[in-house]
Formats: structure tokens, sequence, C-alpha cells
């Protein structure tokens, strides 16, 4: 097999180029259709204590850069995605995301969006230290201009398709990755040794202000909502609050547990479990995940293609066996490069989402039989 690396020229690794389409002419009708004939294999797979589901994700390249700032050319974008996942042999239906930055929270403390050309917005941190946070007035995220625009866009793509296509939640952080939009991620890390229950305190606000924030969310998208959300594999039939928790592999894993784990889990209860996504290399950070009360599913990345730094599949395939919790698995690669990956991570008692970047709709129907082959041979 040749050697594959990850492509540094690609704005987004794992972006597809689509052809907008404007929302009167898409065909809600059929849509609903093909999402409808999944479900039932989706609500099977959750009640499962194994399985396997292939979800081929089309995500439209620009929506999480500079084409969220506008929320008509990002729905015209991501109907494009869904117009063409439905020529994917797939087990999961793509879904819409109102996505419009990460760093929403810094609003709720006066923090405003700076947009450099092309790029997603980005935000400067306003405080130096925790204590700051703790002293300093904020509003709901929904009372800001930032928080507004995200639920104008909700309600956008709802008044455009009618429920009749599944829609996620904005883009969710966890409390530990919003502190780092508040405060320089040095001198969050030194707070967190010298002031930890200042630390916990400030983390408890920001998962208060946030839980705020998404039942408005969810209030607006009703049934239609597409679980957990963002970069997993997301299904009506799902659930769970899917954390972006990059920063948690920089911390001791004692540490995180004592300053952190209880704000995760209160978004579990609240949302229907934990559900956790940090890029690179995070296997030392198993345990941790596997001993949240609560959780649902985890996600990594498992080829060179995907992240420059991919978890080994078979030290996952060896930890999630039998622990009831659903590995959300991204490999972006040729047909051989994911199935080489998907078949380190395949064993009995796993409950396996196969993400897939397949460039063609043959090589993602040859990879889809692959895969499902390779499920028969081990029941």
């Amino acid at each position: 097999m040749l050697e594959t690396k990850f492509d540094t020229t690609l704005r987004d690794s794992q972006g597809t180029a689509v052809a907008p389409v404007a929302p009167e002419q898409f065909d809600l009708n059929a849509y609903q259709e093909y999402e409808a004939e999944l479900l039932e294999n989706n609500r099977e797979f959750v009640k499962a204590g194994e399985g396997l589901l292939v979800y081929r994700r089309v995500r439209a390249d620009g929506v999480f850069y500079d084409k969220c700032r506008d929320y008509k050319e990002s729905l015209a974008l991501q109907l494009g995605a869904l117009r063409m996942s439905m020529g994917y042999k797939a087990d999961i239906a793509n879904f819409l995301e109102p996505w419009y930055g990460i760093g929403y929270i810094a609003s709720s403390f006066g923090g405003k969006y700076r947009w450099d050309e092309g790029q997603a917005p980005s935000v400067e941190q306003p405080f130096e230290s925790v204590s700051q946070i703790l002293q300093s007035d904020y509003v709901p995220v929904s009372a800001t201009d930032t928080g507004k625009h995200t639920l104008e866009m909700i309600e956008y793509f709802m008044d455009k398709t009618k429920g009749k296509v599944p829609v996620s939640f904005s883009d969710i952080q966890s409390p530990m990755n919003m502190l780092s939009y508040l405060v320089p991620v040095t001198n969050l890390f030194y707070d967190i040794i010298d002031e930890p229950e200042k630390v916990e305190e400030a983390a408890g606000l920001l998962t208060d202000l946030l839980t705020d924030f998404l039942k408005e969310q969810r209030k607006l998208i009703g049934d239609a909502l597409a679980r957990p959300g963002h970069g997993f594999a997301s299904s009506r039939e799902f659930t769970g609050v899917g954390l972006s928790n990059d920063l948690s592999i920089m911390l001791q894993e004692d540490d995180y547990e004592d300053v952190f784990k209880s704000c995760d889990e209160r978004l579990g209860d609240e949302f229907g479990g934990v559900v956790y996504h940090s890029c690179g290399v995070w296997e030392k950070k198993i345990n941790m995940v596997k001993n949240y009360r609560n959780v649902f599913m985890a996600d990594g990345a498992f080829t060179p293609e995907t992240d420059p730094a991919p978890n080994r599949p078979e030290v996952f395939g060896d930890a999630f066996a039998g622990s009831g919790i659903i590995l959300n698995a991204r490999a972006v690669g040729s047909c051989e490069t994911a199935m080489d990956a998907f078949s380190k991570l395949w064993r009995p008692g796993q409950k396996l989402i196969c993400v897939t970047y397949c460039k063609t709709c043959e090589e993602q129907e040859r990879l889809y039989k692959k895969l499902h082959e390779m499920e028969r041979g081990i029941r």
C-alpha cells in the first residue's frame, strides 16, 4: 500500500466541493423519504450491543470557514451536499448544521467576531485570568449579536426545509474549550493548577450559558433535531451532546476529572449523554472517556489523510469493544486505506460507525459492501 499523509495544501481535509442548491430547487420530499428509509436501522443500532453503520460524510467546502457568514449561502451549499450525499451508499443520512463559528461564548462577555479573509470567525480573549471572568458582567448568548444570528440562521433553515430535513445544534464546545476563548490558554493552565476551584466555578458558569443557548436551539429545531451534531454521524434516532474537547488531551486525567468532568456530565444529563471528540491522538484519555457516567459516543481520526496525528485503530478497537459506547471513526482516504483502518477497529462487541470520504459513488459502494461483509463475517 502506498504511504499516505495529511495534505497541508487543503483548507479542509474532510471537505467536498459541491454546487449550491437554492432551497426552492431542493426536493424536500425526496430527501425526507431517503432519510426515512435509514431511520429504522439507526434506531436498531442504538439498541443493539454491537453493530456497524456506514456514513459518507459530505461536508460542503467553505461552510465551516467564511461561507458561514451568510446563512443563505451556507444553506444553499449544505443543500448541495445533501443532494450529492444521496448518491453514496450509506446507512446514515447527512444533516444540516447552523454553523456560525465556535467562539460564541465570548459574546456573552462582550467579545466580537473577527473576520479574516477566507477564514472562519475568530475571537480575541478578553480576560487574562479565570478570576476576571468571575468578576465580569455577562448576558445570555441568545441576547448577543452572535447568538441572535445563530438563532436566525436556525429559523431560516427550518423555514426553508419545513422539518423534512435533519438539523443539528450549532457547533458545541466543551466547557474547557470555551474557557480558552476567554483566557489565553497558557494562563488557563496556570489557573487550573493554582486556582482549580475558581476554574471549576467558571466552567460551571459557561455550562449554564451553553445549556440555555442549546435549549433555545432545541425549541426551534423540534423533531428535526439530529444528534450529536457537527463532526459526528448524526440522526434523529441518536442522542447526546457532541462536545469538541481538544484541550482535554493536554491536561492530566485526574486534573480534568476534578475540574471539568461534572460539567460535561451535566450537559450530557440535559441532552442525552456525553459525546466526546478531540483531534489528534487521544488514546491516553480513553479510560477517562469510558468513565463518564453518561457517555454515548466517542469520535476519533484513524488515517493520516484525516489528521496528521491519527489514532491507532487497534488500540481503540480493543478499548471500546464490549463497552456499549459508539465509536465514530473517521477515515479520509481510498477504499483500501479506509478499509485497513476499519478492519483494525472492528471486533465482536463493537458499536462502530465507519465515516468515509470516498471520492466516487462507485468506490463508496465497494467500501460499503466490504464493511458489511466484514461485519457479517464476525457475527
